[in-house]
């Protein structure tokens, strides 16, 4: 994933940039864009497509990483740390529950999914 073209940073915002990051990254993990495990940029390689001060970025990574969103593994990189989004962490888990009893009801996946969309559309109802 491209972070840097998910990151919007307005440079003539009353925000600090590090702030913008750091809000950004937690944004994403919020949504399901950064998953458990997902590697980010290097501190230099984000700073420079975001045109920021490695700095700034660097301190964003800190308070990241202090709050539990993110962990660093010494030389291998910055990760999504396990546990950053329990909501959707349930919920993924939930799913696949979900689905696994369908399976074993019989379902097929076609099935499943035009369940899943008729669910989230609010139609509680589906054809058939």
């Amino acid at each position: 994933m491209d972070l840097a073209a998910r990151l919007a940073i307005d440079h003539d915002s009353d925000r600090a940039p590090f702030e913008q990051v750091r809000l950004g990254v937690i944004d994403l993990v919020t949504r399901g864009q950064l998953l458990v495990g997902e590697r980010l940029p290097t501190v230099r390689a984000l700073a420079a497509d975001l045109d920021l001060a490695p700095n700034t970025v660097a301190k964003s990574y800190r308070e990241l990483e202090a709050a539990g969103i993110i962990e660093t593994r010494g030389r291998r990189g910055t990760f999504i740390k396990a546990g950053s989004n329990t909501t959707l962490d349930d919920a993924q888990r939930a799913t696949v529950d979900h689905v696994a009893a369908l399976r074993a009801m019989g379902v097929d996946d076609a099935t499943i999914i035009d369940l899943v969309t008729r669910a989230v559309g609010g139609d509680e109802h589906p054809a058939g």
